[in-house]
């Protein structure tokens, strides 16, 4: 069977100026344009935040009969283990394998333009690591304690943007799951 890549995604606050048909549909054109055969691509172009990622994908997968036993998530570097931990809680019988791009701060803040809002998505994000199992999000990880506190120093610098609003209902508007 031939390989295929499965793009998912609309847009988010980060990417909506410069993918405005959503990030499915901007990554299926590049692939394209690098040589990707057309057949070789499925797209969902839907899905708002991980969690939404990884059942339409599954869905339109199985809307396709095609099985699956092993997926390769591709994600940006800060989010790899949330995504990764999302896809195992939400489709445990495939076998994951999680990477990203190596990018170091800098040049993922220089890819942005904006080093306050960047430092708003990492605190967001661990957030999330620390707050989405109890919810039935993804699965537990460890988060170490020198992680928790240097969340905690950012969280009360006032680097919030990114934060689930209310974490005790689960209410997160930042599409960021």
């Amino acid at each position: 069977m031939m390989p295929l890549v499965v793009f998912t995604g609309a847009t988010s606050r980060t990417t909506q100026e410069r993918m405005p048909r959503g990030e499915a549909e901007h990554y299926r054109e590049r692939a394209m344009e690098l040589g990707v055969p057309a057949e070789a691509i499925l797209v969902e172009p839907r899905a708002r935040n991980t969690g939404e990622n990884i059942r339409f994908s599954r869905a339109l997968l199985e809307e396709h009969r095609i099985p699956v036993s092993s997926i390769l998530l591709v994600s940006k570097p800060y989010e790899e283990r949330r995504a990764y931990a999302t896809a195992r809680k939400l489709w445990p019988e495939v076998e994951w394998v999680s990477t990203s791009t190596p990018m170091t701060l800098t040049a993922y803040v220089d890819s942005i333009g904006d080093a306050r809002l960047v430092i708003d998505m990492l605190t967001g994000a661990q957030q999330r690591l620390m707050i989405y199992p109890q919810q039935g999000f993804m699965m537990e990880q460890s988060v170490p304690e020198g992680v928790t506190t240097a969340y905690e120093r950012l969280r009360d610098a006032g680097f919030t943007s990114r934060l689930v609003a209310n974490p005790a209902d689960g209410n997160d508007n930042t599409t960021a799951h």
